[in-house]
């Protein structure tokens, strides 16, 4: 455990000296907002492109690994959406609270930290979970909150969802997938390793070198933007954390141990991928709609502080078992 800690340590550090740097104003929230905008589009894609690369389409896409992560995250989504309608929410909010609890930071957090503590073998598991997260649950919760407002707007009964979703809606959701460089770079990777051709040394070090800015540079952007976030309606948040940072990999662990049972490796990486803290992009897209964003704000705040104990905790659980 204290091994474990101190191997994921670094990663907070990184985390909390950028909080620091937004907290006393050293880098801006614009100067942050830049700063994520690089990353997410530039090292992270140069990053994951180099990944995929180097992978075939059956090393990501395990069906096994698919279900059972897809089935465990769907599991948390759906007990923080009846705790939400037990909480008379509306449609939009209820989508955004169980957003929080199934979406964890993949992308900024763990593709770096995972890659770290089990090697480059995680990348086709973590490559699993970065494309369920922004296909599945990034569509979904797109399609609920529009859903929601065109109900709320009509006056459309909620016992017929399909009545809500529109051709705009779909739309929405396919260009939100197609511009996505994440995904663009998991497709254009997957392309150039099934086209079997060796990446030129050149390309090769564009690659590295311009990734290797992806790990330091997600990390401090994360805490840059977190000194930003609200600690407002705490005992809302704290739900929502211990619903991500606890029974996602909870239900995860249910999913691919016993109900999808896969490879042992495949297991921990998934388990481990579903103890990450709340995504920051959940919080952009409820400030994007205007749903919910202090809920949100205040949910990533608290899971990531809490996650500086609780994902090494359940790293070092998953990787005795």
């Amino acid at each position: 455990m204290i091994d474990i800690f101190l191997r994921t340590l670094p990663f907070f550090a990184i985390i909390g000296l950028g909080y620091w740097a937004g907290r006393t104003r050293f880098f801006s929230e614009e100067a942050t907002a830049y700063l994520t905008k690089f990353v997410f589009f530039f090292p992270l894609s140069a990053m994951i492109f180099r990944f995929s690369a180097n992978l075939s389409f059956g090393e990501i896409f395990e069906l096994d690994l698919v279900l059972a992560y897809l089935a465990g995250t769907m599991a948390v989504y759906l007990i923080v959406t009846l705790v939400a309608m037990l909480r008379g929410l509306d449609m939009p909010t209820t989508a955004v609270e169980a957003q929080c609890a199934a979406i964890g930071n993949v992308g900024f957090l763990g593709l770096p930290m995972m890659s770290m503590l089990f090697g480059e073998a995680s990348v086709g598991p973590m490559m699993v979970v970065l494309s369920i997260d922004l296909v599945v649950f990034s569509s979904l919760i797109v399609i609920l909150i529009n859903i929601g407002q065109r109900k709320a707007q009509s006056g459309i009964q909620m016992d017929d969802p399909a009545s809500g979703l529109g051709l705009a809606t779909l739309k929405l959701v396919l260009l939100g997938l197609l511009r996505n460089p994440m995904i663009l770079a998991i497709c254009a990777g997957l392309a150039w390793s099934a086209a079997e051709i060796p990446i030129p040394v050149p390309m090769n070090d564009f690659l590295s070198i311009l990734g290797g800015a992806a790990t330091p540079g997600a990390l401090f952007a994360i805490g840059a933007s977190l000194a930003s976030k609200s600690a407002e309606r705490m005992q809302i948040a704290a739900w929502i954390s211990f619903a991500k940072l606890v029974l996602h990999p909870l239900c995860v662990a249910i999913c691919v141990l016993y109900l999808f049972p896969v490879a042992s490796f495949a297991a921990t990486v998934a388990i481990a991928a579903a103890s990450l803290p709340v995504a920051g992009n959940v919080y952009m897209l409820a400030q994007h709609y205007g749903v919910a964003p202090h809920r949100a704000s205040a949910a990533i705040l608290i899971s990531t502080i809490a996650s500086i104990v609780t994902v090494p905790m359940v790293i070092a659980w998953v990787s005795l078992s």
